[in-house]
């Protein structure tokens, strides 16, 4: 047996073995849902997760319906919410006091007919307490995947790290958007620059929640556009969306600067920006990119969520369509264990039903890019009549809908059994 490559003797030092039917590797919400769901079925799993903690520092945490109604099926949400969350009602671009875009998800069917932004450490945390209750889970954090297993057919058998020798029959790359799962197994991540921005990241402490509690996005005259909303306990957390290397143009002039931009594009936290920005180092700048492997499977391996397709944070894709592709690929894993079918063919066949659905978001983040970050005179004055009128089509409750959902054909399937 082999690990990328190199070797592995048991003897040659006091290395842990690990098995399972499944290794995840990746403790997020896509790992741990799809962990969830393969326990559930009588299937064995073991879940490789580099942090030793998950209360570490996360910015993505709005969940859409479509996540919180397959979160709500696992029992899943309810502990979650009940740690501390903020509902939102709105999605609104707003420049000064007027009001160009106003999606109302509260036209949405109940009991998801809203945005839920809860920090990530609650619902993983919930997530593990779930998994934990099957007798056939195991769980080693602090262990950072640095090899592939290989037989002598050359099809990966399971993961490599410091001290742990993790088998199985297939290998699940769940570790995100700079996927160390998926660059062992030689994919290209196929990164995209479409979306051509960075983000300048920051959270503020604020005493009382705003009222509404909407997701906004303010413009300004002259200003780069900038994402804001109230996250539980007491913050708000800011994004600001720049050209790509616009930062290094900015930060050139200094913190004040900084801090000046920043009031004018959102003045109605400037109070807040000026007594709690006290350092660059309070500014995190994320590298946003979109992109999708050139291929989700191996022989014994596939990947899913951000390893497989990454997304910009525009419209708060990324925990709906995670927790949406463990649900689709949970059924062939299961058949994959069942049948000791774990070629790269078969494996494909996730890929292959998720592509549309994947092809579809990363359309309508482009049009939502377009729509609220475009600048200029005739885009400023286009926008709001334009907005105004596709809001009284039949187009606008189907692309929201999309929004919110996805594929609102995916579902959670509570009965299945491996065979072996």
């Amino acid at each position: 047996m082999t690990a990328a490559g190199q070797e592995v003797r048991a003897g040659a030092r006091a290395d842990v073995h690990h098995r399972a039917d499944v290794c995840v590797v990746g403790a997020g919400p896509a790992g741990l849902t799809l962990a969830l769901l393969l326990l559930r079925s009588g299937v064995r799993v073991t879940v490789v997760e580099r942090s030793r903690s998950h209360r570490r520092e996360f910015r993505g945490e709005i969940l859409q319906p479509g996540a919180m109604r397959i979160l709500d099926r696992l029992g899943v949400l309810a502990g979650a919410r009940a740690r501390g969350c903020h509902e939102h009602d709105r999605f609104r671009l707003v420049e000064r006091d007027r009001v160009l875009l106003d999606i109302d998800y509260r036209t949405l069917p109940a009991p998801h007919d809203h945005l839920l932004s809860v920090p990530q450490s609650h619902l993983l945390t919930e997530l593990l307490l779930r998994c934990a209750e099957f007798t056939h889970f195991e769980y080693v954090d602090g262990c950072r995947v640095n090899a592939l297993l290989r037989d002598e057919r050359g099809w990966i058998t399971g993961a490599a790290a410091d001290g742990h020798v993790f088998h199985s029959t297939v290998v699940v790359g769940a570790d995100g958007r700079f996927s160390q799962v998926r660059r062992l197994a030689g994919i290209e991540a196929g990164r995209s620059e479409a979306f051509d921005q960075d983000v300048l990241w920051f959270k503020l402490t604020k005493d009382s929640p705003d009222a509404g509690h909407d997701v906004r996005v303010f413009r300004g005259a002259g200003t780069s556009p900038v994402l804001a909303y109230a996250s539980w306990p007491d913050r708000i957390q800011v994004g600001w969306t720049l050209p790509h290397g616009g930062y290094r143009r900015v930060v050139a002039e200094g913190l004040d600067h900084v801090k000046a931009c920043l009031s004018r594009a959102v003045p109605v936290y400037a109070d807040l920006i000026d007594a709690q920005i006290t350092s660059l180092r309070d500014l995190s700048l994320l590298d946003v990119f979109s992109g999708r492997a050139e291929r989700w499977a191996r022989d014994g391996l596939v990947l899913m969520g951000d390893a497989a397709h990454t997304h910009s944070p525009i419209g708060a894709q990324g925990i709906n369509l995670s927790v949406q592709d463990a649900v689709v690929l949970h059924p062939l894993l299961v058949e994959a264990v069942g049948r000791g079918e774990t070629s790269a063919a078969f494996l494909s066949r996730f890929e292959e039903r998720r592509a549309p659905d994947i092809a579809t978001m990363m359309r309508l983040q482009g049009m939502q890019s377009k729509a609220m970050l475009s600048t200029g005179p005739f885009a400023t004055r286009v926008r709001p009549g334009l907005a105004a009128v596709v809001k009284r089509t039949p187009l606008y409750r189907k692309v929201l809908r999309t929004i919110a959902f996805g594929n609102p054909s995916i579902e959670v399937a509570e009965r299945l059994f491996t065979t072996r």
